[in-house]
């Protein structure tokens, strides 16, 4: 029968039907794969395509050339758990009771995680590598993840492949999270390095120190009083030049080893011509001190550790090559972003914001959000409380506790926050303004209903 006919048979209302059912499949079917790629404790600086001379990072960088990379991305938490916890629920860390590392997901957020939401969306969704949330290892079929491996570096890569070389129905959300470059944490303990084999070159063969390796006279008098009370945690405070030296050659190592492991994943999007039909996002849960203001690890707010890599890829290469200045969020932003890849609504009481808009606009004047904020807690030490809001030209910092506890710098001109301008009177309208955006926040953003910090904000009224 001709499909003319065949047409006038059909009553108009189940034409309509058949119409709009062919419609969503075509939509379904249209919607992009999405891989997201993250790292443990790696500076938005230790990758070659942002001009670091002293590491090379050919997968990164070739990522980088196939999408859009932000120069101004920040964590939610500079600390993995709560940094995690951020990114899949799209909750602040001390809002839901993920402010410390070991911290479960409460149970009321259990149906309500990324990767539900997405699987549910009708993706298939897999894990494999560094969960923390509080397990190292995602529970399979939890969460809305199959996890297709578990907590290694060693093997994960192969393991993403075989994923992405499968036959799939469905449009996929994979995760690959890596522990690497964490295992710096290790070298400074001089620790087993559990995911790489650093080898230690002569003293001339290792990075310089960093522009901003003095601490500031004027820096946050707690940063120092934290560093004092766990020597396992920072065992850099009598550490010579030559030390951090040494320990900025094992950091860009271990990045570079990553680098290695992510360019096994990328070559499985060249053997399967995934690229067409994939969003592929790539960032970091945080950074590491590298020797900045002669600082390991992460929790403070220095750039170091605050700011992140971040590469977007979009399908078929658009807008490959771009570097934009928009803020992002990479922890409370995830959430909206890929929902919005997948075509769904968030949940209710999200405070993150999609950046897909701006990626696929890719104009550098294309608004977005008008600041970010990164919290933090020392709760390993002396349980500091501190707060980083970053607007377009200027860094406020805020910590509950010592001298010289409000920072504000030129992002223009001091990016490695050297010259406090929160002493300096000519600054004072900017200050004011940086702490009412702050004060904002945090009404914004209540801990357990309620606002508890803004007494923390000197001269609010």
């Amino acid at each position: 029968m001709k499909a003319t006919n065949m047409a006038k048979q059909i009553p108009m209302k189940h034409l309509a039907f058949f119409s709009l059912l062919c419609s969503s499949a075509a939509s379904a079917a249209e919607r992009p794969n999405i891989i997201y790629i993250f790292t443990d404790q790696q500076t938005a600086s230790a990758m070659s395509c942002a001009g670091n001379p002293d590491l090379h990072t050919p997968n990164l960088d070739r990522l980088a050339a196939a999408g859009v990379m932000f120069n101004n991305a920040y964590c939610t938490a500079p600390l993995s758990g709560p940094s995690r916890g951020a990114m899949f629920t799209g909750h602040y860390p001390d809002a839901v009771g993920l402010s410390v590392n070991g911290s479960p997901i409460p149970d009321s957020l259990r149906t309500q995680t990324l990767g539900t939401l997405i699987k549910n969306a009708g993706y298939d969704c897999a894990y494999g590598g560094k969960w923390h949330l509080p397990l190292l290892d995602v529970p399979d079929k939890e969460y809305g993840f199959d996890n297709i491996y578990k907590h290694s570096d060693d093997g994960l890569a192969e393991a993403c492949a075989e994923y992405l070389s499968r036959k799939h129905k469905k449009p996929f959300f994979l995760v690959a999270s890596y522990d690497n470059p964490h295992n710096i944490c290790e070298y400074a303990r001089k620790q087993n390095t559990p995911y790489a084999t650093i080898k230690e070159p002569a003293l001339e063969d290792c990075p310089g120190l960093p522009s901003n390796f003095a601490v500031n006279p004027y820096d946050a008098t707690a940063l120092a009083f934290e560093k004092k009370q766990n020597h396992r945690l920072y065992p850099t405070h009598d550490y010579t030049p030559d030390d951090w030296r040494r320990y900025r050659n094992a950091y860009y190592r271990l990045v570079e080893t990553v680098d290695a492991e992510i360019g096994k994943i990328i070559a499985e999007l060249d053997r399967q011509d995934l690229w067409k039909n994939t969003v592929i996002i790539f960032t970091s849960d945080h950074g590491d001190g590298c020797g900045a203001h002669q600082w390991n690890q992460k929790t403070v707010l220095y750039e170091e550790v605050a700011n992140v890599p971040f590469i977007v890829c979009l399908p078929k290469g658009k807008h490959a090559g771009k570097i934009l200045p928009q803020l992002i969020n990479n922890g409370i932003d995830l959430m909206p972003s890929i929902c919005d890849w997948a075509g769904i609504n968030v949940p209710g009481k999200r405070q993150g914001v999609s950046f897909r808009p701006i990626v696929e606009n890719g104009s550098a004047d294309k608004q977005h959000q008008p600041y970010v904020v990164t919290e933090t807690s020392f709760a390993q030490t002396a349980s500091t409380r501190g707060w980083m809001l970053r607007t377009s030209q200027y860094k406020y910092v805020l910590y509950d506790t010592g001298k010289n506890r409000e920072q504000l710098y030129d992002m223009e001109t001091d990016r490695g926050e050297m010259r406090n301008l929160a002493i300096e009177k000519k600054y004072t309208d900017i200050l004011r303004q940086h702490r009412e955006l702050l004060a904002e926040w945090m009404k914004k953003h209540p801990e357990n209903g309620k606002t508890l910090f803004t007494r923390f904000i000197p001269n609010l009224h």
